[in-house]
Formats: C-alpha cells, sequence, structure tokens
C-alpha cells in the first residue's frame, strides 16, 4: 500500500521559523513503516537541520515548498560519523543506506549558505543533498540555491537519476565518487541547469554514466573527471562562461576548461578512464575547451569527441597528454571546431612544457598539444583564431599514429611540430 503523508498533519509548520526537522523526519519514518509512498510539503519554508531519507520514499515538495537549512553548522548529520572527515560528509538531505526512494519538486531547497569555520578552506559547510551506499535513487524537478558546499554529492551509490534539477551559486553541481574497490554504477544526469561557483559536474570511479541534455555555467570547469571510469556518455550540452556566480575561494568569475579529463588530478587514483564518448557540445567564452591528461597512478584508455563546436577559447590549447607510467592509448576527435581569441600575454613560444597543476596553463601552441599518445585521430577537424599566432597550431611530443583527414588551420598558421622519439 502506498501511503501519502502530509508533512503538516504530523506537526511541521512551514512557518519560516519554526524548526520542522523532527516533524519531517517523523512523517518520513512513519512513511515507511506503512510500505512507503510520499511525504508532502506543502508551500511555505520549513527550516530544518539534516532530513534523513528512507527507502521506499519519496519526499515532494510543491511549487511554493522551500526546505531551508538551519544556521548551525553542528546541527548536521555526516555519512560518516566515525570518519576523520566526518564534518565534510554532512548533509541536509541524507540519503544514507536506502533503496529505491527519491526527491522531488518542483519546490526548492535552500541551503542557506551555512559557512563553517571549521570546514575545509575554513568556510564549507554541509552538502545540501547527500547520497551514499544506496542504489535506485531519484532526484527530479527541484531547484537548490545557496548551497554550503555540493549541491549533490553521491558516494559509492547504483542507478542514481539526477532529471530536471536546477543548481545555482555553492561549489559543484554534482559530484560524484565511487572507489577503487566499489565504483558507482548506472548514474545519470539529464536536463539538468548548473550555474556554480565550482565544477558543474566532476567525478571519479564511475561505471556506466549519462550525462546528456544539460546547461552548464561555471567559475570553474564545465565538466572535471578526476579519477578512473569507464562507459562514460557526454551528449547535447552547452558549456559556458564567463560564471554567474564565483568561485568561492579565488573570487572569480572566468571558466576553466569546458570539458577536462585529469585522473589522479590531486591524489593518485589508481586504474583507468577508458570509454569516454563526447559528441554534440556546444562551448562557449572559456579559457581551454577541452583537455584529457594523465598523472601518475592513473591512465587514460580510449576517449572519442566529435560534433564539438567551441568559441570564444582563450588562453590555452587542447590538449592530450600523458604525465603517468602509461601512455595515453586513443583519442579521437572528429567534427571538433575550436575558435580562438587572440590573447597577446598568453603566447610564450619558448616556454618549455612541463606537467599541469590541475588545470590549463599557457603552453608554447595554441590549437592542439599531443605527450605521449599511442593513437591521436583528427577528422574533419578546424581550427582558427581572430589574429595571427606565432606559436604553432599542432605540436606532437612522442605519439606514435598520428592521423588527420581534412584537418583546417588558417592559411597564416606555422606548420604543425612534431618531436620524437614516438611511443609505441
Amino acid at each position: 500500500m502506498t501511503s501519502f503523508i502530509n508533512a503538516r498533519e504530523i506537526g511541521a509548520k512551514g512557518d519560516g521559523t519554526s524548526n520542522d526537522t523532527d516533524a519531517i523526519n517523523s512523517a518520513i519514518s512513519n512513511c515507511a513503516a506503512a510500505g512507503g509512498g510520499q511525504v508532502y510539503l506543502a508551500p511555505g519554508i520549513y527550516v530544518c537541520a539534516t532530513i534523513h531519507l528512507k527507502s521506499n520514499v519519496v519526499l515532494f515538495l510543491d511549487a511554493g515548498a522551500i526546505l531551508k537549512g538551519v544556521d548551525d553548522p553542528d546541527a548536521y548529520t555526516s555519512y560518516m560519523p566515525d570518519h576523520k572527515k566526518s564534518r565534510w560528509h554532512r548533509a541536509l538531505i541524507l540519503i544514507n543506506g536506502v533503496e529505491n526512494a527519491g526527491v522531488a519538486g518542483p519546490g526548492s531547497i535552500d541551503g542557506g549558505h551555512v559557512f563553517d569555520p571549521l570546514g575545509e578552506e575554513k568556510m564549507r559547510g554541509p552538502h545540501t543533498i547527500l547520497v551514499g551506499s544506496s542504489k535506485q535513487v531519484c532526484i527530479r524537478d527541484v531547484t537548490i540555491v545557496n548551497s554550503a558546499n555540493y549541491h549533490i554529492l553521491v558516494l559509492s551509490s547504483d542507478e542514481v537519476d539526477v532529471n530536471n534539477v536546477a543548481a545555482y551559486g555553492g561549489w559543484d553541481g554534482f559530484h560524484i565518487r565511487g572507489t577503487e574497490d566499489r565504483a558507482c554504477r548506472r548514474v545519470t544526469v539529464t536536463g539538468c541547469r548548473f550555474f556554480t561557483g565550482d565544477d558543474c559536474i566532476a567525478g571519479a570511479w564511475v561505471d556506466d554514466m549519462v550525462i546528456h541534455n544539460c546547461l552548464l555555467n561555471s567559475s570553474c570547469n564545465g565538466i572535471r573527471w578526476i579519477g578512473p571510469g569507464s562507459r562514460i556518455l557526454i551528449s547535447d550540452c552547452t558549456i559556458f562562461g564567463p560564471g554567474r556566480y564565483p568561485h568561492r575561494t579565488q573570487d572569480r568569475y572566468n571558466s576553466l576548461v569546458g570539458i577536462i579529463l585529469q585522473p589522479s588530478a590531486w591524489t593518485p587514483m589508481r586504474g583507468e578512464l577508458s570509454d569516454v564518448t563526447i559528441s554534440k557540445i556546444a562551448i562557449h567564452n572559456v579559457i581551454s575547451a577541452f583537455m584529457v591528461y594523465s598523472k601518475p597512478g592513473s591512465s587514460v584508455g580510449n576517449v572519442e569527441l566529435s560534433g564539438i563546436k567551441a568559441t570564444g577559447v582563450y588562453g590555452a590549447p587542447c590538449t592530450v597528454e600523458s604525465w603517468s607510467e602509461d601512455a595515453v592509448r586513443a583519442v579521437t576527435l572528429r567534427d571538433v571546431s575550436v575558435s580562438y581569441h587572440y590573447e597577446k600575454d598568453s603566447v610564450r613560444k619558448d616556454l618549455e612544457v612541463t606537467e599541469p597543476k590541475t588545470g590549463s596553463r599557457v603552453m608554447p601552441v595554441w590549437g592542439l598539444y599531443a605527450r605521449r599518445t599511442q593513437k591521436l585521430v583528427l577528422e574533419d577537424v578546424r581550427f582558427s583564431c581572430d589574429a595571427e599566432d606565432e606559436r604553432p597550431a599542432i605540436r606532437n611530443d612522442q605519439v606514435g599514429e598520428f592521423h588527420h583527414d581534412n584537418l583546417r588551420l588558417p592559411a597564416w598558421a606555422k606548420n604543425m611540430q612534431t618531436n620524437s622519439p614516438a611511443v609505441k
């Protein structure tokens, strides 16, 4: 039997002043005990600390309903209370060890900007929604604002569907992490609109993930992959800058890289990132359109980018690089167009190529740079710039097989530069 429980009938006030934590959690517990169903929040402002979602229960926020976090950062519960970073794992809505549950709109969730002087960077507070060790979780149609950390964080969970969610401000819009021994599986992020101060979408250790039809605006990176993963499909997305909301710690608005695949970006994450397909992506006004590189501990396998149109790119070229033990296996660019805006301060033709830190950097090449790559294929690829640049358009360092068909460069562009020995 499916239950329907109006949280106000269990004592929730929704008056913007009363603490409705216990009432809403009681409604959820009662609903779960009755076999599951829907807990309904009518229009109003429900001030809460951590809400614990349970199996077979959907928390539904009607239009005009706002679930708002309390001001006290110590009032929130952690997903991993005994972990050394338990403070990091706190959340406003906690979905822990749950199956077949969800959060649905069209209401809003207000993280309340609950900054924590004891949190990471002496400011990060609770995440807005945290899904941990769960399965068959759906988050759809809601709007998330004022997140004190990530809007949605998914840890070691399967079959998570995020659809038609809007997020404004905060840090990452959607962040997913498995572990070396336990990847997340079958995850979809579709039809979402993320306007964030940090990365719009980021993750590691995920198998079978789809990112489709999303609008992404960031003061950091549009999509950032920081660890191993496989069978990742990214399609029909628009990524653009500058960010509407500032980067939290650097107080800037410029967008960095449209799509960046960088396993082991901060710390070694053993494993391979492979079978990544990126198609039909529009990118505008970012420092670099896309980057693919590995650092020690990880490797990059097969990556294909097709139907990519990037305009107003400034500051850094596209790159395909290995700085790890293994060369990048194979990258294909098909039907790719990148239009650069000439930035005089970025022209450093004699600059030595060094290992990237965590993102793009000024390079002695303006269009495409490849390093330690077994196979690089360019089909119907065009690099253009709105002014003449004295650097090479393309530079290959230790690239094994290099195939190009219908590669289009400006008439003034210098010849491609290839340095040996090639990798095998």
